[in-house]
């Protein structure tokens, strides 16, 4: 705790957060208004400015705009805005300093917390593409409009004003799905303790199955070829603002038909159709980027450590740690620079097929490989990114829209370049017949980012990577 301590006390230094001046301000109120649902306490929680405070003029700009970030990144807002009024009945304040100095006429303010909520409950239809993205469908599966997904999506934001959520998530066609889960980030008066809980249910009837010369194969039946059953249970230790603990259990149980287990006996090694395991993980993740959504300024570390096969009948026996470092600098008024670091180590060298993972998977790509998966007992990577701000405005629709929640509309549009190098390391290369695994991978472009409404982020980028190849790539999604 203390090497955490003065790391994040470094951090806070080089970011210059705390330089003060000699006039002293008091607080003497804050009030919230447009928190309709939300709970007060919910928005308090986040904020380090309180009544009574007195407070340099430079360190109380300071803490409101870290305060409405604060706020904002609870997801609960559109927007957040914190005015300060002056209070006009002053009568004369005296500050007394620590060494009896007494320090008259103290400028005395109220502070207004207004914030726009967001629409809280979502339902909708759910039509998607099977396939890992959608350069993979577009590319690779001839889009074939048979892999695709339906189904019924349905979440509370908000469900009882306490930042809690609840999720139904039911899918068919391609890969049925049912998830359920609810979540509730403050369990105890001190708002520290949070509890996830859910369950995950999926049905594969089409099956990637293996992965040669790091591309996966699929198996195509009328019939189930593996099906899966996750309960899970999360606690959460959130002491402070900006960095939070995470305890996590989930027993797995999955199984498969006899010719998945034939034609890849590794799927869960030496040919058993059956894997059961309990896996145990902690994580710490300190966050300082000003937007959690789309971050241009500050910074973020994590590591999580994980333990699957537990019991002394669990089916599988691993140990994984990754980490994870990313920095924002604003270069200009309108020009940002970025890197982000992610590193994964496992153990033991000989793991399923479903288990290890390498690159290729969500988040954990070089771009230009969008295509390729690599698998990987360890692997690092690096992505740098240049933006310039082409366009950050937000448009009043409310003459055409009546709903509060729906006639704010932000909308901010990012040119950019990028590079990126990855390395994915596999102890055994011949099980898939790789190219990519146990090299330097290289992959740069030029993009263009929309930013906009309830944290939905479509990206459009042109790609290479070291083989040559060269091809747009698109993504779009809702990002946190």
């Amino acid at each position: 705790m203390l090497l955490l301590n003065l790391f994040h006390a470094f951090w806070l230094t080089i970011s210059g957060i705390s330089a003060d001046t000699t006039e002293k301000i008091v607080v003497r109120q804050v009030t919230f208004m447009g928190n309709f649902r939300t709970r007060e306490r919910i928005i308090r929680r986040e904020m380090d400015v309180r009544a009574a405070d007195t407070l340099t003029r430079q360190k109380l700009d300071s803490l409101l705009e870290y305060d409405r970030r604060k706020i904002l990144n609870t997801n609960l807002f559109v927007t957040a805005e914190l005015k300060q009024k002056p209070v006009v009945d002053t009568t004369q304040l005296v500050y007394i300093t620590a060494d009896g100095k007494r320090i008259g006429n103290l400028k005395e303010i109220d502070i207004d917390v207004i914030v726009k909520e967001q629409w809280y409950m979502l339902a909708f239809p759910v039509f998607q593409l099977a396939d890992r993205n959608f350069n993979e469908w577009w590319y690779e599966r001839d889009r074939d409009f048979s892999r695709t997904i339906y189904g019924v999506y349905a979440l509370h934001q908000n469900l009882t004003g306490n930042n809690d959520r609840l999720r139904l998530r039911a899918e068919f066609g391609f890969i049925p799905r049912l998830d359920i889960y609810y979540s509730t980030p403050y369990l105890d008066k001190k708002q520290r303790m949070g509890l996830t809980i859910g369950i995950l249910r999926i049905t594969n009837r089409t099956l990637a199955y293996r992965t040669n010369s790091d591309k996966l194969m699929f198996l195509g039946s009328e019939s189930r070829t593996r099906e899966r059953i996750v309960p899970y249970l999360t606690i959460t230790h959130r002491p402070k603002f900006y960095g939070h603990h995470s305890f996590s259990a989930q027993y797995s149980i999955t199984s498969v038909t006899d010719t998945i287990a034939r034609l890849n006996p590794n799927y869960f090694l030496n040919g058993i159709k059956r894997q059961n395991y309990l896996q145990l993980s902690y994580s710490h993740f300190y966050d300082r980027r000003d937007r959690g959504q789309y971050a241009l300024k500050g910074f973020y570390y994590g590591f999580n450590v994980s333990q699957s096969g537990i019991l002394p009948k669990d089916d599988v026996r691993l140990s994984e740690a990754t980490l994870s470092f990313g920095h924002y600098v604003p270069l200009a008024k309108k020009l940002f620079f970025s890197y982000q670091t992610k590193a994964k180590f496992s153990t033991p060298g000989r793991q399923p097929f479903l288990q290890i993972r390498g690159l290729g998977y969500g988040g954990d790509l070089v771009r230009g490989y969008e295509l390729y998966v690599v698998d990987g007992q360890h692997f690092g990577y690096a992505k740098t990114n240049l933006r310039y701000q082409l366009l950050n405005r937000t448009f009043n629709l409310s003459k055409l829209i009546k709903f509060r929640q729906f006639n704010t509309f932000p909308l901010a549009i990012y040119p950019n370049i990028y590079a990126d190098f990855g390395y994915s390391r596999n102890q055994y290369p011949e099980l898939n017949n790789s190219k990519l695994a146990n090299r330097l991978l290289a992959g740069g472009g030029i993009g263009i980012d929309f930013v906009s409404w309830y944290n939905f982020v479509g990206h459009l980028n042109y790609s290479i990577n070291h083989l040559g190849e060269a091809r747009p790539y698109f993504s779009f999604g809702r990002e946190f």
